[in-house]
């Protein structure tokens, strides 16, 4: 077994992100890290949406990311800490919109490991020099600088270790031009390891440690070393260092330490400030709880700066320093608005604020003001004894505020994200849909979502308006070349066209030269400022001065086709015969004295727009009923002769020829593609040699099931081409590679690019007798998203067999439940307490729920209708319950009729696992599942993890044991069990009468039930112990699995093995056997192994293409969904892997990780080929390209090919 693994959705996941001018142009970019992608955002400063400039595999794994700049330089480069050992900068290039390697030093072993820098990375602000740092001891310094080139250099590392110590953060501080210095929080371990009593440990101080790099000496100092509050854990430079103009300072220097519920000024030989983080003023709130800063900015603005704090309940703070040249006289802080909680924050000077979420969707905010004269309560260190350090172990007397609604913010763009994926379906649910949909149960608390995935892009309709009848086919016009919008829309009707104008409004228009008493074949702006018009009966001519010029056609016969640019015309007669025009000097159309027959009735023609700087293009293409389609010369040396001829699997309905950007077949210029649609739904693409004509690559695609429309339209300034069938697709350039896409949208009929002021970059269509008009936001986004929103953190779904309803469970660990919050503020309100109601009420979606105590829960069982995309029922659990396994069981003791199970527990504590009692409860469905309700609660032991219909009966993985349950009167009955299980049961599958248990920490095990006896045996298990997370059987003796180390395997048990536990009646073989390795007597082989770089939280085996091969879709927490499928033939394994050996060579990753050591991180690679990897083939340089393919005996094109169609005929995207 051979697999192909490639990433239909990549990680939607943003661990950091750092903003600068990358490009080295005036605006600036974001550079967000994705795990294992890096990718450059560009914010339209104008409208503030953010798009994706470039996203690139790293095929390794992110662990920091920094910017810096070099002195007076305009452009900033990106900086890399990964798991390669390491360090790498890299410039954005934006001549090839790609990301290149500056400089790559290795200084240590690749991996995560505790002490090989690459967590921490701190540069200097003046970009001279960068530390990278490691969780514990080691720290490196690189220093930065150019050379005569003005190329930027980079020096041998100085060692700034520390043994025994670990360390929490680094930054580098802003000393102006002093000596680099940089600012970590240490704390030294070296007593806490040797005292037993734990005494030390207790007692272990944090240290606040200076830095210092000697540019003279070129060695690191350890400049100052002081203890600081042992609960610090992030630090924030302040401005300093004078300015090179005049002796003032930009600030006082010196970093501010972000301590649990306080915030300290520090710096070397300068008095500390404190303040308090103010708290929300909620009547639940757990008043023993802490409060920390999570993520930070600062921004530097002309002669000021501020920094913006987040807490861990996503409140954002103002920080000010009132400060003297460098003596700081007092630190402010104040509420400023609340957005979701952050892994970073980057605010842009165009007045942007960039949310990197931690879960859920990311935000774009404008700055509408900076929070200076609203009346929030300010607290400033001057209000408390010798600036808040009277007594540094003493807390201050705790700060209050009243969050609300955001004030100084306003959301201006989001970006969806999935993650994270907790659990997901893959079914086919929405009407007259031909291939499944995605369901994902997405987020954290209140932000939850579960979303609907469907294969397409968004449209936006802009307008849609009823027509008097059916028009066959629309178009736009503008009047002058020159114009840049259009003015004209022509509707052409069975028996007369109709024109209207664009304006203010779109209405009808009579004298506009054309012909309305006949159909309309084809519309063209000619010329200058002219018009072209053709109808069955001839040409219309019309020029500016409303003249008609006319061509009539012979009598008898009729034109069947026409295609048109601004200087060509060409109709194809009735008689098969072609009647090619061109546009003279003085604007005067000229027919070519020969009409050119063609032997068979002529059903499609194109000819492409002129090439800027020609007269004319040389080629058209002439589509025959004889099942060809034929290139016809257009230069004036060989005028209407053939040139190449290509025969067809059906009878041609529509061609087009389109020069569009392909960097698979030409990075520097756009290459001439022959579309051709066939009557019988099927696309092909083919490419025209611009020399000799030729016709070469032919790629082929199913579209759907009527004959296709082709139409060329312009989407984000760039050509594309529409496709209309049974559904509309999208063939465009993003990214410089050619793309496929289905659009989300009624089916057309007919189809044309739109442009006015209101919608420059839009579409107008037709579907029955409707007119729309409607434009495609965003090109790089496959996927669309539809959301549902839910209360907490969903933890699994199911579907009902029969009604297609989710049945979704979701719970929230430290929450309390809606009623238990409205019993205690009941209490309160009893004992006389005033309650804010504004703050009570405060939507939690936005700004979550007030933290409980450890060990408290809120669960609810949702039912939702995926069609409708609504809530049907909520029903939430009581006393302290929360839900964490979920199964639709037929009970063979009640006639098989179905009833919902969910295992329940009161009172969990999380580490070390334990709960007060676990609960079955059954449920019967009520007004045909749109309600449940209770029969009866079945007490267990522990924490029922997995359950499972089997046989009729409840298989339940309760703890570490595996129970059958039977249907019983006041309760479930348990009816057999075993309890060899180490340590608790997470995902249960089955066939027949074999059951697939995965353990937590302990892998898969293969246990059959043998009624005859009442047993349960396990039979067979792995060699290694594997987290497992999620796991699907492919086959009876076959499971994948994912586990928590981001690893996917397929094991599988010998056939031999499975026939003989199958034949043995009573199990009483099994139970002789002799266990092996201290487990069960047989083991199964590990056939295929992966590491995907995400922890996968769920596997389909399903088809995601009509008629198309089963595959293996998994999903992962961080939001990536990818695809595992199985090649058919030996000759496609040794192609692909040949390719992958090749694709490895040409040192891809840009952090420079060894691809296979990435790929084999836990355990070796095995029989899986890196589709991604594979992929990049289309980005190489030509010559490489040529190179690999020449080795592997095949051309560029068919390597292309075969990468397309492994991944078009596996998922259809």
């Amino acid at each position: 077994m051979h697999l192909y693994n490639f990433t239909i959705q990549p990680p939607t996941a943003i661990t950091q992100a750092v903003v600068g001018n990358f490009s080295g142009a005036r605006h600036q970019e974001i550079v967000v890290s994705r795990g294992t992608r890096l990718e450059l955002l560009r914010p339209d400063p104008q409208t503030g949406k953010v798009s994706t400039v470039i996203a690139s595999d790293i095929f390794g794994s992110i662990r920091s990311l920094a910017a810096f700049r070099l002195t007076g330089g305009t452009k900033d480069y990106v900086i890399l800490g990964s798991d390669s050992g390491r360090i790498v900068i890299l410039d954005y290039d934006p001549k090839t919109s790609s990301f290149v390697k500056v400089h790559q030093e290795t200084f240590g072993k690749s991996g995560a490991r505790r002490i090989v820098p690459g967590q921490y990375l701190a540069t200097d602000p003046k970009g001279r020099a960068v530390m990278i740092g490691a969780m514990e001891k080691a720290k490196l310094v690189y220093i930065l600088n150019r050379d005569a080139a003005a190329n930027l250099t980079i020096s041998s590392p100085l060692e700034a270790h520390k043994n025994n110590a670990i360390i929490h953060h680094i930054i580098g501080l802003d000393v102006g031009f002093e000596n680099p210095t940089f600012a970590a929080l240490e704390v030294d371990y070296t007593e806490s390891d040797q005292d037993p009593t734990g005494e030390a440990f207790n007692n272990a101080e944090k240290l606040l440690t200076y830095y210092e790099l000697d540019l003279g000496l070129n060695h690191v100092v350890r400049k100052w070393s002081e203890p600081t509050d042992p609960r610090a854990n992030l630090l924030v430079q302040v401005p300093g260092g004078q300015l090179a103009s005049s002796d003032r300072y930009d600030g006082p220097s010196g970093v501010l330490v972000c301590c649990e519920d306080h915030i300290i000024y520090r710096h070397m030989d300068a008095p500390q400030h404190r303040v308090p983080i103010p708290r929300r003023r909620h009547p639940l709130e757990d008043p023993d709880r802490g409060l920390i800063i999570t993520s930070a900015v600062m921004h530097k603005m002309k002669g000021a700066f501020f920094f913006l704090l987040q807490s861990e309940e996503g409140d954002l703070y103002k920080v000010t320093i009132e400060h003297d040249e460098q003596d700081v006289k007092a630190v402010k802080i104040k509420y400023f608005d609340t957005v979701p909680v952050a892994t970073s924050l980057c605010i842009l000077k165009s007045g942007f604020l960039f949310v990197a979420s931690e879960f859920g969707n990311h935000h774009f905010y404008q700055f509408q003001k900076l929070g200076d004269d609203d009346n929030e309560p300010e607290f400033s260190s001057t209000d408390y004894p010798s600036y808040g350090m009277a007594d540094p172990t003493m807390a201050l007397p705790r700060a209050y505020f009243k969050p609300r609604p955001l004030d100084n913010l306003t959301a201006v763009d989001e970006l969806e994200s999935l993650d994270p994926i907790i659990d997901s379906k893959v079914l086919n649910l929405l009407p007259n849909s031909d291939s499944p949909q995605i369901f994902t149960a997405c987020g954290r608390g209140a932000r939850s979502t579960l979303r609907t995935l469907r294969h397409g892009l968004e449209v936006e309709e802009v307008v849609s308006s009823d027509l008097p009848g059916i028009p066959n086919a629309v178009w736009t016009t503008k009047l002058k070349e020159e114009d840049e919008h259009d003015s004209y829309i022509i509707l052409s009707f069975v028996n007369g066209t109709l024109v209207l104008s664009i304006g203010e409004t779109i209405e009808e228009v009579q004298d506009t030269g054309f012909l309305s008493s006949a159909p309309t074949l084809a519309v063209q702006q000619i010329g200058q400022d002219a018009l072209l018009q053709v109808h069955p009966h001839g040409i219309r001519h019309v020029l500016s001065d409303r003249r008609v010029n006319e061509w009539r056609v012979p009598s008898g016969k009729t034109i069947v086709a026409a295609t048109t640019n601004k200087r060509q015309v060409v109709v194809a007669l009735s008689s098969a015969e072609l009647v090619y025009f061109e546009l003279d000097l003085d604007g005067q159309l000229n027919e070519y004295q020969d009409r050119k027959a063609m032997g068979s009735t002529v059903l499609a023609l194109s000819i492409a727009e002129v090439p800027e700087g020609r007269q004319r293009t040389p080629f058209l293409a002439v589509g025959c009923e004889d099942q060809t389609v034929r290139i016809v010369s257009l230069d004036p040396d060989s005028t209407l002769e053939t040139i190449s001829l290509q025969a067809l699997t059906a009878p041609p309905s529509a061609i087009c020829i389109a020069d569009m950007l392909d960097a698979g077949i030409n990075k520097t210029q756009q290459t001439t593609f022959v579309n051709i649609g066939l009557q019988n739904g099927v696309l092909l693409r083919t490419v025209l040699d611009p020399i000799n004509g030729q016709l070469t690559d032919t790629r082929t695609r199913f579209l759907g099931t009527r004959p296709i429309k082709l139409i060329r339209v312009n989407i984000q300034r760039n050509p594309a081409i529409l496709a209309l069938s049974s559904r509309s697709w999208l063939n465009y350039t993003y990214q410089n590679l050619m793309h496929f896409t289905p659009l989300i949208f009624e089916n057309l009929d007919y189809a044309w690019s739109f442009s006015a002021e209101l919608c420059p970059e839009g579409l107008i269509g037709i579907s029955g007798s409707v007119l729309r008009i409607f434009q495609i936001p965003k090109l790089g986004t496959k996927l669309k998203q539809d959301s549902i929103p839910l209360s907490y953190t969903p933890r699994k779904f199911i579907t009902h067999p029969q009604n297609g309803f989710f049945y979704l469970i979701e719970g929230d660990h430290r929450t309390l439940g809606e009623a238990a919050a409205q019993q205690q503020l009941e209490k309160l309100r009893q004992e006389g307490r005033r309650i804010d109601e504004e703050i009570v009420n405060l939507p939690p979606a936005e700004f979550g729920r007030p933290k409980a105590p450890a060990g408290t829960w809120a669960s609810n069982i949702r039912i939702i209708d995926p069609v409708e995309g609504r809530t049907l029922s909520v029903i939430p659990l009581d006393n302290n319950e929360c839900a964490y396994s979920i199964a639709v069981v037929p009970f063979s003791a009640r006639d098989n009729e179905l009833h919902l199970v969910v295992g329940t527990a009161q009172d969990t504590f999380l580490a070390p696992r334990s709960c007060t009692s676990g609960f079955l409860r059954t449920y019967r469905f009520t007004e045909e599942g749109r309600n449940i309700e209770l029969l009866h609660k079945t007490e267990t032991n522990d924490v029922p993890l997995a359950l499972l219909a089997f046989q009729g009966r409840l298989a339940a993985g309760v703890g570490k044991s595996l129970r059958l349950y039977d249907m019983g009167k006041k309760k479930l009955l348990r009816k057999v069990e075993n309890k060899n299980f180490s340590s608790a049961i997470v995902t249960l599958s089955t066939q027949g009468s074999r059951l697939i248990a995965g353990d937590m920490q302990e892998s898969i095990f293969y246990v059959v039930y043998k009624a005859p006896e009442n047993r349960l045996l396990t039979f067979a298990d792995d060699t290694q112990p594997r987290w497992i997370t999620a796991a699907t059987m492919v086959d009876y003796n076959t499971v994948v699995a994912g586990d928590r180390f981001g690893n996917v395997f397929v094991n599988r048990l010998d056939s031999k093995v499975s026939d003989q536990v199958d034949d043995d009646p009573t199990g009483a073989g099994i139970l002789h056997e002799k266990g092996v390795l201290m487990g069960a007597p047989h083991k199964t082989k590990m056939i295929a192994h992966f590491h995907v770089g995400d922890i996968i939280t769920a596997i389909h085996k399903v088809s995601m293409i009509a008629g198309g091969r089963e595959v293996l879709l998994y999903t992962g927490l961080h939001g990536t969904i990818g695809v595992l499928v199985p090649f058919v033939s030996k000759e496609d394994v040794d192609f692909i892997s040949t390719l992958e050996q090749h694709m490895r060579t040409q040192q891809i990753s840009l952090v420079g990780r060894d691809h296979l050591a990435w790929r084999g991180y836990y355990v070796p690679v095995k029989a899986v080929v890196d589709g991604d990897l594979c992929e990049t083939y289309a980005r190489l340089p030509a010559n490489k390209q040529s190179a690999i393919a020449g080795e592997l005996d095949r051309t560029v094109g068919e390597v292309l090919k075969k990468l397309e169609q492994l991944r078009v005929t596996a998922s259809g995207f």
